[in-house]
């Protein structure tokens, strides 16, 4: 372990098997040497394997517990673990771009930037429609932002600022981060440069539809349950989703029930008609992202077919909170089979 070490890595996980194994190596073959760094593996009760192969890899490694898993509870242990005055925090499901980190470094020598953080785009885009299209959902514009994602460089005097992670969140930890952040005030400064891959592994509507639905729960359990006077973060974002995953039902369910009604496919066109002019609206706005127009189009009508399971994680927030039940962690991604024992040491 270095004494003072020039960076800390703080990379999170739970059943990422080959790709924790990825984003491990793409830490050490980082510029500068990571022989100057200390790394760190935090994991949430993994069952393939991936504290074994994060000790193989010469992480030191860290096994979280909590009563449901969380990426906030295994950040906090890693950051109040580590030593270096700047800590670098990567989801297991990421590989790290070769040279972001002196670039990002550089950038600290404004006293008020508390942040830092480059482009992530998806690896493996050719593996599905849903990564190709959800790719375009990483491109932000660059400069100073308002929140920035799981993969960032913070200063240590403001994560102990503001008390870190709060790790009643089941996702959208680092959004509600950045809000406390912003509040002390503090700069959340996006790079545009590469500074990750990731791998989004949806292949299936089940699994686009669950990630929807954790993105829902999230708008409501940050803007409505944590802290709602003092950082109201995402509460216009909720309120917009609650009244277009509205429309949006009443569209794919309404016509139909019309046109069985009417004896007539006019109800249908219309609503299909509906929803091609709004998804056509949304790919003109984002052709500044530069993808295919056939992209943008599908982007388009994501971005509004998605509306539908993000109202529903809406109404599972208010609902777990009506029956006073502890929300569960929501997965989306399939995790590796587990590592029998007799192949453990």
């Amino acid at each position: 372990m270095l004494e003072t070490p020039a960076l800390s890595v703080i990379v999170v996980g739970r059943n990422e098997g080959d790709r924790l194994v990825r984003c491990l190596e793409s830490v050490a073959a980082a510029t500068p040497p990571a022989a100057l760094w200390e790394i760190i593996y935090v994991d949430s009760a993994s069952n393939d394997g991936s504290v074994d192969r994060a000790a193989r890899l010469g992480a030191s490694v860290i096994s979280v517990t909590p009563a449901r898993p969380c990426a906030a509870a295994g950040r906090n242990a890693g950051w109040r673990a580590a030593h270096a005055a700047t800590v670098l925090f990567l989801d297991g499901d990421t590989v790290l771009a070769p040279h972001f980190i002196p670039q990002a470094l550089d950038e600290f020598a404004n006293p008020r930037i508390g942040v830092v953080f480059g482009n992530r785009r998806e690896s493996n885009t050719d593996g599905s429609i849903y990564n190709r299209v959800l790719d375009l959902d990483w491109i932000l514009p660059a400069g100073p932002i308002e929140f920035c994602g799981g993969e960032a460089l913070v200063r240590r005097q403001v994560l102990e600022a503001v008390g870190g992670y709060d790790e009643r969140l089941i996702a959208a930890e680092d959004t509600e981060l950045c809000a406390r952040i912003r509040a002390i005030g503090y700069t959340i400064l996006h790079l545009d440069r590469p500074m990750v891959t990731h791998d989004l592994a949806i292949t299936r509507f089940s699994q686009y539809w669950r990630r929807a639905l954790r993105t829902g729960y999230a708008y409501a359990e940050v803007s409505e349950g944590i802290r709602p006077t003092d950082s109201p973060v995402w509460y216009r974002q909720a309120r917009r989703s609650r009244f277009q995953g509205a429309v949006m039902i009443a569209i794919v369910a309404g016509a139909p029930i019309l046109a069985v009604a009417a004896r007539s496919l006019v109800p249908v066109l219309i609503g299909i008609g509906i929803i091609a002019v709004l998804a056509i609206r949304t790919a003109i706005h984002c052709r500044w992202k530069k993808a295919s127009l056939f992209i943008r189009l599908l982007h388009g009508l994501h971005s509004h077919i998605v509306q539908i399971p993000m109202l529903f994680g809406l109404l599972k927030y208010k609902l777990d909170r009506l029956d006073g039940r502890t929300p569960e962690l929501i997965e989306y991604k399939d995790a590796p089979a587990p590592v029998p024992d007799s192949t453990r040491r």
